[in-house]
């Protein structure tokens, strides 16, 4: 057994090109697993400083000098940033306030509602059936709270944190788009000399992950403005806090849109009951979910790799349990990164199996 064992690594690693690739990956993982809670500032500057460079590329082909690219792309990020801190959080943390305050009276009705459904469908469910739904739901209720009570003790540490971020974060974005040149020239001298396999990976990926993310960030933006103004339009209560969740579950795909709708027929429900407000709400919201599914998100991600349904949602299970809301984010991107790996792996094996066929290519 060990010798098979022995046989199969001395086979499939004995390139040292091989040997490096897994060591970075491997290194790269353990890093991010033990420390991405205390960097996450440095995690969070490199997404958006890799963001940005794109809008600093696009301005450097115009001859402008960097300098003054970065100057410019980081002036009109701070502007959006300003923005949404002045004007967006306070509406969201005030409809959150909202939200909490109607929510008892919410469950209330919702009770109340249940408790009726035995007398109008005594065949399908019984008062037994409908007392441990509630008792189901009152726990998780008072689950609920406890951790709304929690954060609120803990919002003093919190808002610290946020202050702290505010100030670092754009701090580190500006130097790593500044110094981006000098970054990847540091992080050249450190590395391995024989590293083909991994640029050659690396270089497969990056056009990947950049298509992704830039595309990801921009149909959040697009459901997210949308919502709002169909939610608007109807009239919804909460619907700047809910249309931020509906835009924020594409990060998830085809769950988010499955656990969003509940959120949108319960408060439809609660503010209109079987009004035709509350078949209009469920409507748009289906209305926006097919198109951004059938039209919005194959345009955004055309050039994004598409891998089968099955290993988006394993590949969303996997990464999000391991780094939560990160992981859901990058989950695409990662699945893309261990397909290219695969890719790579199987043609290695193959030059080296039939080493002829190369040959003669």
């Amino acid at each position: 057994m060990f010798q098979l064992i022995r046989e199969w690594l001395d086979r499939h690693f004995s390139d040292p090109q091989i040997l490096i690739l897994s060591f970075l990956l491997i290194g790269g993982f353990i890093f991010i697993f033990f420390l991405g809670n205390m960097l996450l500032p440095v995690f969070a500057s490199i997404v958006i400083a890799y963001l940005l460079d794109g809008v600093v590329a696009r301005l450097q082909f115009f001859r402008v000098p960097r300098f003054a690219c970065v100057s410019i792309v980081f002036f009109l990020f701070m502007a959006v940033l300003l923005i949404a801190i002045i004007g967006l959080l306070p509406m969201l943390s005030r409809q959150v306030g909202q939200l909490l305050q109607q929510l008892p009276s919410m469950v209330a009705a919702g009770q109340k509602e249940l408790m009726g459904l035995p007398e109008r469908y005594p065949d399908f469910i019984s008062e037994v059936q409908i007392k441990q739904i509630l008792h189901f739901i009152g726990t998780e209720f008072t689950g609920f709270a406890r951790r709304m009570l929690s954060l609120s003790v803990a919002s003093v540490r919190s808002v610290v944190l946020v202050l702290v971020y505010l100030i670092l974060v754009p701090l580190m974005v500006f130097f790593l788009l500044k110094d981006k040149l000098k970054i990847l020239e540091w992080l050249t001298g450190i590395l391995p000399d024989d590293r083909g396999l991994a640029i050659k990976v690396w270089r497969e990926v990056n056009n990947q992950i950049g298509n992704y993310v830039r595309g990801k960030i921009w149909e959040i933006l697009i459901i997210w403005t949308v919502s709002y103004v169909t939610f608007k339009v109807l009239g919804m209560q909460f619907s700047m806090l809910i249309s931020l969740f509906v835009g924020l579950s594409v990060l998830v795909p085809y769950i988010g849109v499955t656990v969003m709708f509940l959120p949108v027929a319960l408060i439809s429900y609660f503010q209109w009951g079987l009004e035709p407000q509350f078949a209009y709400a469920l409507i748009a919201y289906t209305i926006i979910q097919l198109l951004d599914g059938n039209l919005l998100a194959p345009l955004l991600l055309s050039g994004v790799v598409h891998l089968d349904p099955v290993a988006i949602i394993v590949a969303v299970l996997l990464f999000g349990g391991l780094w939560g809301i990160w992981g859901l984010f990058f989950a695409i991107p990662l699945a893309t990164l261990v397909h290219a790996l695969i890719k790579t792996w199987l043609n290695r094996q193959s030059l080296e199996n039939h080493p002829e066929e190369n040959g003669a290519g």
